[in-house]
């Protein structure tokens, strides 16, 4: 492949293609109901370590109270998707931390018990995520549950608004920057909560920014970027983290077509810089297998083994070379992950 200024040209129009693409086309992102009315959701006190089972309990409690009237007012509204959505997470089983029903939707269901967890893995969604699109983020975290199996916990944060997938908004760190200090927030009071805990941060696609400008001193052992188009920052050295910084990408992901690259405007910043999986960035590479961009979580898969690995802090990560041609986490690695 060509290099030096006639590459970097490439890459340019490569880039202004896709943002004239994500502008010029109708996005399923608009379609989304962006006024759905749902009560505001309830003050919650700080969870704490002090009697943290019982406070989980109640918060659950408030937040299952909370879905169900966001439920009666969306069928009230007539939006019968999102009221059989949300009438499917008022379960006894469901466990949430946060609910706020209103819009696209927020919310952080936790899978297995947190308050006994020893291992917490933090999950933070790309594109077209929302409470009406939840099936499959849950499905992933349920799976990657059951793969760290007894003591351990995972967080499905949809703490923002997430982009199309097909938009301006997916191109741009707008939504990133709008999301990064509630992410901060949440790992933060879950660090005080879980003091002893290890904690993983795992960044899919979009969110892989979303982490990127979180990162800096956040209390995690290590933080995973898969399926990411960029950073926004030029090394992992440039998140200014203590946490194990990891990249990954399956064979079959199209956002190795993206360009990494970045553009910067008067108004704005289009696209995130250089590719994560790359060996200049400077992350950990562990093998994501041959999934596509949606298969990471797959039960079974090569990235879901590896990923749950990463969070327990494992050595002897299975899979084959890792990406970038750089030998990663395999099955030949000496080590997995070291702790922040």
């Amino acid at each position: 492949m060509a290099s030096g200024p006639r590459s970097s040209r490439f890459r340019r129009t490569l880039l202004a293609a896709l943002v004239a693409a994500s502008v010029a086309v109708p996005v399923s992102g608009a379609a989304r109901p962006a006024a759905v009315p749902a009560p505001a959701p309830p003050v919650l006190a700080p969870l704490t370590a002090v009697a943290l089972g019982p406070a989980l309990d109640a918060r659950y409690a408030a937040n299952r109270d909370g879905i169900r009237a966001a439920e009666r007012m969306a069928a009230n509204h007539g939006d019968r998707s999102r009221a059989f959505a949300l009438r499917a997470m008022e379960g006894a089983t469901r466990h949430f931390l946060f609910f706020d029903g209103r819009g696209g939707g927020r919310t952080a269901e936790v899978f297995g018990d947190l308050a006994r967890a020893r291992r917490i893995a933090v999950l933070v969604p790309g594109s077209d995520t929302s409470l009406d699109r939840y099936g499959r983020f849950r499905t992933g975290a349920r799976a990657l549950q059951k793969e760290l199996g007894a003591g351990s916990a995972v967080i499905a944060w949809l703490g923002y608004g997430t982009p199309g997938t097909v938009s301006r908004e997916a191109v741009t760190p707008g939504r990133a920057h709008e999301a990064a200090p509630q992410l901060n927030s949440f790992i933060r009071e879950l660090r005080t909560a879980k003091p002893a805990a290890r904690t993983a941060l795992l960044c899919h696609s979009y969110g892989s920014v979303v982490c990127a400008l979180a990162a800096p001193g956040l209390p995690v052992s290590d933080i995973v970027l898969y399926g990411s188009p960029g950073t926004g920052v030029d090394s992992a050295a440039d998140l200014r983290t203590r946490a194990t910084v990891w990249a990954g990408r399956g064979d079959g992901d199209w956002i190795a077509d993206v360009p990494h690259t970045r553009l910067r405007l008067p108004f704005t910043t289009i696209g995130f810089g250089p590719d994560p999986v790359s060996q200049e960035f400077g992350a950990r590479p562990f093998d994501a297998g041959p999934g596509g961009h949606s298969d990471y979580l797959k039960p079974g898969s090569v990235s879901l083994r590896n990923l749950a690995r990463i969070v327990a802090g494992k050595t002897g990560v299975s899979g084959n070379t890792g990406v970038a041609g750089k030998t990663g986490v395999s099955g030949q690695a000496p080590e997995a992950a070291r702790h922040a």
